[in-house]
């Protein structure tokens, strides 16, 4: 297939391109670098620099100039992955959040829907916890309710996989879009203390980056209309029982609570069980153990 990434030099794009690269397809990834980095390009695949949030996205909106290859190009699949992620930068900045989030995943389905295309959303278990609690919610949860218009007023195929907390290669360490797991490694490996927000008591369902990409990857081989499927292991850990997994007596600093974060985390991917035959296949205590 020729299949088009959307965030493909991010945490979870990078690792489908591979996939995808290694299944045979020909790959094609936009990305504007925001929160993407370069080091993670893969050999094989075709990588644009472009803010999917331009009015200049789309021909239909523009009257000249030339437009960017990747905008010519007929897909079988678009995986429509990019987004400004994380709770706390859309509370600093909801405007930069929600505008990105809303315009990008509107300007990708309208691409699908003119070549009618097969598309795949990212969606966020955020939406479970309170849509008006962040910015970032809503803006993933606006997302799904886009797919649902398509699906419904243009009969397009579209999928949503809800994420949960996801870990493992390529995921980030440093900054702003930092995965909790990619902190912890960092700080372990550097000798610093593990950072734990609150007291830590909050539970999270930890997903492997590979039960994503093969959930993604089942959720593009047939016809849906806007269903969900939820992708997440079915068990969930407190924060502090993540840290024992690193080092039951390792130093650990406790910083104050933040506003949007929510108590608990836990998916049901029975649907993704009996309609995919999804089942989440690596566990988080074995990879922090395979890493120390």
């Amino acid at each position: 297939m020729r299949v088009l990434v959307t965030g493909g030099a991010g945490f979870v794009g990078t690792n489908l391109i591979k996939r995808l690269l290694k299944d045979g397809h020909e790959v094609v990834s936009v990305d504007n670098y925001s929160a993407g980095d370069k080091k993670n390009h893969q050999d094989g695949c075709l990588y644009h620099d472009y803010d999917l949030s331009s009015q200049h996205t789309l021909g239909i909106y523009v009257d000249h100039g030339t437009y960017p290859s990747w905008r010519e190009v007929e897909y079988d699949v678009i995986f429509h992955m990019a987004a400004l992620a994380r709770i706390q930068p859309s509370i600093k900045n909801p405007y930069k959040t929600l505008f990105n989030n809303f315009v990008s995943t509107l300007n990708i389905l309208e691409l699908a829907r003119q070549n009618n295309t097969r598309f795949v959303y990212a969606g966020s278990s955020s939406v479970h916890h309170g849509l008006y609690e962040s910015p970032y919610a809503w803006s993933k949860f606006s997302g799904e309710d886009l797919c649902k218009l398509y699906s419904n007023v243009y009969n397009m195929d579209t999928a949503i996989c809800r994420f949960y907390n996801v870990y493992g290669p390529h995921q980030v360490e440093d900054g702003t879009w930092a995965t909790v797991i990619g902190i912890f490694e960092k700080q372990y490996r550097g000798g610093q203390p593990l950072t734990i927000v609150g007291d830590g008591e909050q539970r999270r369902d930890f997903t492997h980056i590979d039960d994503i990409v093969d959930g993604l990857i089942k959720c593009s081989e047939q016809p849906f209309r806007a269903e969900i499927f939820e992708l997440g292991s079915g068990k969930n850990y407190s924060i502090n029982e993540v840290a024992d997994m690193f080092d039951k007596y390792y130093t650990r600093e406790y910083i104050p609570v933040r506003r949007g974060e929510y108590d608990v985390t836990l998916a049901d991917y029975s649907l993704a069980k009996d309609i995919l035959d999804w089942k989440p296949t690596k566990d988080l205590s074995n990879y922090i153990n395979s890493i120390n």
